[in-house]
């Protein structure tokens, strides 16, 4: 078998561990997500906790419950009998990871787990289990089969518990009424701050890249305004400098097909009226949902004057890493 062909068959198998689990997903779900979002409401956390591989998924999850606003904690079995049990605080909810809930580090800890009002939710594929018989909640999670060619090194298992903790953390964070404005408390940096706290007024092209005409200006002279700000687009203004069009060379090229004249026409003729528009003081997220929905190039960016003061090109935004 090729590499490719072997690629594919562990895509296979994967696949359907996520499509067993999905279909083993139960009213116990909508408990788990009510215990942990009450939790949260009385400023409390979410313990997350487990050994090997499933304790490498369980830091994905706590990472993606805390960057969600969910707060969030890696607990070592190990480490917490010497000492890291001083994190636990009662009303907080323990998810414990173990596929064979027989997890000897685990385990230990559940006895001393036992002397805090703490509610115990075990993701395994066992609910007979040691683990599952003792926790107060199980989301079960058993694969068909691992992926690895002797079914022994955990992939499809973890696979298949990493797309649980992220179904948790989601249903979370709709629970609280998380909202997209949010992110930006948490992720001031990257991409995603870059999208939710930038404000139009920060990334929209200007002065010379900003191309205005009077609506009595001949197509032929605005073409070369256009080109001098290197712009698809001319932002058409009456005499007090308000927005009342806009002309791009799609309106050119169209208006060519049906009157070679266009050229000599004032824009007030063949302009777009009333275009789409954002004020600058407006987030960047807002324009670029404004791109999404209304299917346009060219935004007009405007000050409260209503004076088109900027432009975004949709261009512009995979450079500004907003895509």
């Amino acid at each position: 078998m090729s590499f490719l062909g072997r690629a594919n068959e562990v895509f296979d198998v994967e696949l359907s561990a996520i499509q067993a689990v999905r279909s083993q997903l139960d009213d116990t779900c909508d408990v788990a997500v009510e215990w942990m979002t009450e939790a949260l409401r009385h400023q409390r956390k979410i313990l997350v906790a487990g050994v090997g591989k499933s304790g490498n998924i369980g830091q994905k999850i706590a990472a993606t419950l805390t960057s969600t606003g969910s707060t969030a904690v890696v607990l070592n079995p190990v480490d917490a009998l010497h000492g890291d049990l001083g994190v636990v605080n009662d009303g907080d909810v323990f998810l414990a990871l173990s596929y064979s809930g027989e997890t000897e580090e685990l385990l230990r800890l559940l006895p001393a787990l036992k002397r805090f009002s703490v509610r115990l939710i075990a993701m395994t594929a066992f609910p007979k289990s040691t683990l599952g018989r003792h926790s107060d909640l199980v989301l079960r999670c058993k694969v068909p089969k691992e992926a690895c060619p002797f079914n022994l090194a955990p992939t499809s298992s973890t696979t298949a518990m990493l797309v649980l903790g992220d179904a948790l953390a989601m249903s979370i964070l709709e629970a609280r009424g998380f909202k997209r404005n949010d992110f930006a408390k948490y992720h001031p940096s990257g991409a995603i701050g870059r999208a939710l706290l930038s404000r139009v007024g920060e990334i929209m092209r200007t002065g010379s890249r900003n191309a205005v005409a009077s609506q009595s200006m001949i197509v032929r002279d605005a073409l070369l305004v256009m080109t001098k700000a290197r712009s698809g687009c001319v932002s058409v203004v009456n005499a007090r400098g308000k927005l009342m069009g806009i002309f791009t060379d799609g309106d050119l090229r169209r208006g060519m097909a049906d009157d070679i004249g266009i050229l000599n026409k004032p824009l007030r003729e063949v302009m777009t009226r009333d275009p789409v528009r954002i004020r600058e003081d407006a987030l960047a997220v807002e324009a670029l949902k404004v791109f999404n929905e209304r299917n346009i190039d060219d935004l007009v960016i405007v000050n409260s004057q209503q004076e088109p003061v900027g432009l975004v090109d949709t261009q512009d935004l995979p450079r500004l890493k907003l895509m």
